[in-house]
């Protein structure tokens, strides 16, 4: 028999085992806790089959919470272990900045006010896209190395939204959300010349904060991509405007929570998240200065062109 320092295995087991009805009571609780992170895992990376009121969800809820129910009715006897492991695994998540209680917290109130909100994606196919308009000297004017440049994004940050506690896998978006704010708020719409197509350098813009679409697209494009933020170009007939990558689906969750309930809630309160995917399935948000919130409507939904700038 198996000895454990005065203990046999079968006595240290007796000890560990719980009494009813608290062990079935330890165990339902305990089956929800480990629902819930399992839950958001498969929610973030399984198939939407939507269904009405989100019908799917609710079943691959139930299905997790059984399949944890009857996996711990058959190991009862150690269910203090289990509640033990189970705590310590997510206080290490937690004091290392990984995944702990926070995260859980956060992952599950953003989905579950996600499923409640409204968002409406719009498919590119990128293959009947047209050649990118003046691609050459776009590209020559998104000046994302120049130090004013970087100065101007660091200033918006420092600005906007540096309270914001937690969200620490999506910083960079939220400081790309706070030079949206700073450039949105102060952008002085000016017209080209008549008959020309003036292609301005983001630091031409930033004298004066003025120009016109596509002047504010590159400005705006070369702030977010000085502090390691991925954009890209949109071009509408007679427009054009800059998206920001906030990456797949399941990034989808936390990132309408935070402009609807964290960063921008009068701005959008009871209007949708609109957002591009492309063929990669990447989520998209606009960022145009006609959009109050990111993910604001679109001026033109009819897409000519795309101009990603790696």
């Amino acid at each position: 028999m198996i000895k454990l320092g005065n203990l046999t295995y079968q006595e240290l087991k007796e000890k560990f085992r719980i009494k009813s009805p608290w062990d079935m009571i330890i165990i339902f609780v305990l089956s929800i806790l480990l629902t819930i992170p399992v839950f958001i895992i498969a929610h973030q990376n399984f198939i939407t089959l939507d269904w009405a009121h989100y019908v799917d969800r609710i079943v691959l809820f139930i299905v997790i919470l059984i399949a944890f129910l009857l996996l711990l009715r058959a190991l009862r006897r150690v269910t203090l272990i289990s509640v033990i492991i189970y705590f310590i695994i997510l206080g290490f998540g937690t004091l290392s900045g990984k995944y702990g209680f926070q995260s859980i917290f956060e992952d599950y109130r953003s989905m579950i006010y996600t499923m409640n909100d409204e968002a409406y994606p719009q498919d590119i196919i990128i293959t009947k896209l047209l050649p990118f308009p003046n691609k050459s000297k776009i590209l020559d004017a998104v000046e994302y190395q120049n130090p004013k440049i970087r100065n101007f994004a660091l200033m918006s940050i420092n600005n906007h939204f540096k309270n914001v506690k937690g969200y620490y896998e999506n910083w960079t978006i939220i400081q790309s959300f706070a030079i949206f704010k700073e450039i949105n708020s102060r952008w002085n719409y000016v017209s080209d010349p008549k008959g020309h197509d003036y292609i301005a350098k983001a630091t031409e813009s930033l004298r004066y904060l003025s120009g016109d679409c596509d002047d504010h697209s590159i400005f705006m494009a070369a702030c977010i991509k000085s502090i390691g933020g991925t954009t890209r170009l949109i071009h509408t007939k007679g427009h054009i405007y800059p998206e920001l990558l906030i990456g797949t689906k399941k990034n989808l969750d936390h990132i309408n929570f935070l402009i609807k309930k964290v960063l921008f809630p009068n701005e959008s309160k009871n209007k949708p998240i609109n957002y591009h995917i492309d063929e990669r399935g990447n989520i998209w948000l606009n960022l145009d200065y006609t959009a109050k919130y990111p993910g604001g409507p679109f001026m033109n939904e009819e897409i000519l062109g795309a101009l990603t700038l790696d």
